[in-house]
């Protein structure tokens, strides 16, 4: 049975972690890297990659324990790259440097142990597939953003955050390229995810080209090209800026679309570069900074464009409004209108800086007739992860939606036109504040109120999105007191409530859960038609997107939330249903699966059922919806016994807190711990039972003990009638799980986790609703509920009180 794809990944690297002890992340990956490569070209065979006598992943897998496993595993390597002219791509990582892998037996252990990761019948990529739910290029793209977070300072370059890979690969238009024929340029590739991330956009494919200055990163790129089939792309080493690899006749080789995440503000850009005569023409629109790259790169992929070209290129801010060289070149590319839109990025995104970005789009084919630049303030948009920060799948879609249908939305996105960015205000600042406002209203304090009480109409209206879906529920709770002040008509404990009751409300819940009804009766058969072979990212994009269309006009709700809660479930629980069902099918998917341990190997999972010395875990269907589905009466048995076995503890615990204090008749109960034990509190009553059993003057000392003795008995008993109960149900549902048609296992996952689910986070956003109405009104309750007389009054009282106090004492003032 296949496993789930999170414990996969997530084991896989826990386990490299692992192994790689001292070594630094952004050299390990080198080692790591390659053994994937390897066992990755050794399942895929017949592929483009010749696999030579001697040069395979099994043959790695035959030399664990071998003492000279690191100089075999540098030979094997060689033979393929040898085979296939990989040379300098695949061999650049030394396997027998005891330096980096340890001496002697700590590195034949250690190699060992890396190549038996792999190792796994889970890793199957013979099966792996290009259309889209790709195992290997997902497995790689986790280990990728893992090994650049881990890599430290300066050390993570080599990898662009996925998501904004995926946002570069929408703005550039490549979803629209149509012919394979078409190029792609990344002039700074790294491992080249980015180039990879935008090509995937197009629909027939497009000409890979790139460079890398790094020569271990420029291998890293080439493996990665063969292992997300694109063996063919061109990937060549070198510096981009003196000796650019890609040239036509003494000219830059120009693109059809450019994309690239340069080193940020490099100092030595011009080393080896002639700024005064470059053959290349690069700098016509003016020379940058000696000691800052920015614009040198940007000047370069500008060069390096067809006429009909787009392009997007990651630059820091600060390229949007420095002075002096960078103005005047910034100033001239407007003047030129080469610049389609800049996207401003939250903070923090990148590995290695945590500078703010942003992403400029550049767009020769459109240049004579456009108007203006379009910005979008994304800053805000983002999640913590760790010590970075991340776009969310919420925040890269509605970047590209604004983008693409160049909407312009209050306070994040705007047309801005090149007469106001280049008049005598602005002069050609494109720093995305001065057109776009943040939208962040200060709550301001309503002096009038603080001193004459009601709560002022301003901050009423404030919750006018609220009160155009339900006019009436403002009437319903506040009335007007004074010109521009009301009071609240109930009180504040009972907000919540009334807003819940009032019709209104009821209505547009109503509205709410009639059109999640709809989302349902339209995506169930696509659901249902889900199997063994189906692609869960087809999946996945069907029922987002709908969730994204169908809550689109529906009020108080952002259905860019909505879509977040779903795909955070895909992240989290619904890819894993779907990928099991993929590769095993409804039925077989259903079933238990056995934990695979041994005394050098125990599994970290919580097994859901212990058969023997055997653990299980049910993957698709959690015992709790089996067990909800078809035994209801035996668990509410269950919890009834559970219920007075947890009573008779309590009372256990009640006496022995009444009673086991110092000089307390079960003090000596204790252990040596000073705690109570059920078998050491046995033995000591049974023994001082012993000893009272013919003192007259004993009685209350022994009725304790009675009680206690008592107690203790029926709680053990208790729990052998919870533990067999237990039991009894295990058994029924194991039993349960084995019979399982695919039809029944289907049904459950859909009714009761999938659609279930997306019904809870419809559900929560109504709660949202409430609560921030609720919340809001009793915030400004608390502010104004009592005005300063009332106050003063009371301070008044208070310190008569407690003067009054004070003269009983005999205190005067």
């Amino acid at each position: 049975m296949a496993v789930k794809k999170s414990d996969l990944y997530s084991s896989l690297w826990r386990s490299c972690d692992e192994l790689r002890g001292g070594m630094d992340a952004s050299q390990y990956k080198d080692y790591v890297l390659v053994v994937l490569f390897m066992k990755y070209v050794s399942d895929q065979k017949g592929g483009l990659i010749e696999i030579p006598e001697g040069g395979s992943f099994q043959d790695m897998v035959k030399l664990k324990g071998d003492p000279e496993i690191g100089d075999k595993i540098n030979k094997i390597i060689a033979r393929l790259a040898e085979a296939n002219d990989l040379q300098g791509v695949i061999d650049v990582a030394d396997f027998n440097d005891p330096d980096k892998l340890g001496k002697g037996k700590d590195m034949v252990d250690r190699l060992s142990n890396l190549v038996g990761i792999f190792d796994n019948p889970a890793l199957n990529f013979s099966m792996n597939t290009a259309e889209g739910d790709d195992l290997l290029g997902d497995a790689y793209e986790y280990l990728m953003r893992h090994f650049a977070t881990e890599s430290g300072k300066s050390k993570g370059q080599f990898y662009t955050p996925s998501e904004v890979s995926r946002v570069m690969a929408h703005v550039i238009g490549i979803d629209r390229a149509s012919s394979v024929q078409q190029t792609i340029y990344d002039p700074t590739c790294g491992s080249g995810s980015l180039l990879l991330k935008a090509a995937a956009q197009s629909p027939r494919g497009v000409t890979i080209y790139g460079q890398e200055n790094d020569n271990a990163t420029a291998a890293l790129a080439r493996m990665n090209m063969v292992m997300h089939h694109a063996a063919t792309a061109d990937i060549r080493r070198g510096n981009t800026l003196s000796t650019p690899e890609f040239t036509d006749e003494g000219a830059l080789k120009t693109f059809d679309y450019v994309v690239a995440n340069p080193p940020f503000s490099t100092k030595s850009w011009s080393n080896g570069v002639d700024t005064a005569n470059d053959p290349y023409e690069r700098f016509q629109y003016g020379l940058p900074p000696v000691k800052n790259g920015d614009y040198a790169f940007l000047l370069h992929i500008l060069a390096s464009m067809k006429s009909t070209a787009t392009g997007a290129v990651i630059l820091p801010h600060g390229v949007l409004f420095r002075g002096n060289a960078e103005a005047v070149i910034r100033r001239k590319l407007i003047e030129r209108r080469y610049i389609k839109a800049i996207i401003g990025l939250p903070a923090n995104l990148f590995y290695g800086t945590g500078i703010p970005a942003c992403i400029i789009v550049l767009d020769k084919k459109d240049a004579d007739t456009r108007q203006g630049i379009f910005m979008v303030d994304a800053s805000r948009g983002f999640a913590k992860d760790g010590n970075k920060n991340r776009l969310r799948h919420q925040d890269v879609h509605r970047i590209v939606d604004v983008f693409t249908r160049q909407l312009e939305v209050p306070h994040y996105s705007r047309l801005v036109p090149n007469t106001e960015i280049l008049d005598d205000k602005n002069d050609g600042n494109l720093n995305i504040p001065r057109y776009i406002d943040s939208g962040e209203v200060e709550d301001l304090q309503d002096i009038e109120a603080h001193l004459r009480g009601g709560i002022p109409e301003r901050d009423i209206d404030s919750m006018d999105a609220i009160w155009k879906v339900m006019p009436g529920l403002r009437a319903a709770l506040f009335s007007p007191d004074r010109p521009g002040y009301s009071t609240l008509n109930v009180p504040v404990s009972d907000v919540k409530a009334t807003v819940l009751n009032h019709p209104e409300f009821q209505a547009y819940a109503k509205t709410v859960q009639d059109t999640l009804a709809a989302w349902t009766e339209r995506n169930r058969p696509h659901m249902e038609a889900f199997d063994q072979g189906s692609h869960p990212k087809e999946l996945r994009h069907r029922l987002a997107e709908d969730i994204l269309t169908t809550f689109a006009d529906t009020p108080l709700i952002d259905a860019y939330d909505l879509y977040q809660s779903f795909m955070t479930y895909w992240d989290t629980t619904m890819q894993d249903d779907a990928y099991l069902v993929s590769g095993s099918g409804w039925q077989k998917g259903a079933q238990l699966r056995l934990i695979i341990e041994d005394k050098n190997n125990k599994s970290k999972e919580e097994a859901d059922f212990k058969i023997g010395k055997q653990k299980y875990v049910a993957d698709l269907i959690p015992p709790a919806l089996l067990t909800a589905r078809y035994f209801a009466k035996e668990r509410a048995a269950l919890d009834e016994l559970a219920a007075k076995r947890d009573a008779l503890s309590r009372d256990i615990e009640e006496l022995e807190e009444e009673h086991g204090g110092e000089g307390g008749l079960l003090e000596d109960a204790k252990g040596d711990n000073g705690k109570f034990s059920a078998a050491g509190s046995k033995k000591w009553v049974k023994a001082r039972m012993g000893e009272l059993a013919f003192d007259k003057d004993s009685d209350e000392e022994m009725a304790v003990l009675i009680k206690y003795s008592g107690l203790m008995e029926k709680e053990a008993k208790a729990s052998k009638d919870v533990k067999a109960a237990e039991d009894a149900l295990d058994t029924k549902l194991i039993a349960r799980y084995k019979s399982l048609t695919a039809e029944e296992a289907r049904d459950i996952v859909i009714t009761d986790k999938w659609i279930a689910t997306v019904q809870g986070v419809v559900q929560a956003e109504l709660n949202r609703v409430n609560n921030t109405l609720t919340g809001r009104v009793r915030e400004l309750l608390e502010r104004y509920g009592q005005p300063l007389p009332a106050l003063a009054q009371n301070v008044t009282e208070l310190q008569s009180k407690v003067a009054a106090h004070l003269e009983r004492m005999g205190y005067f003032f």
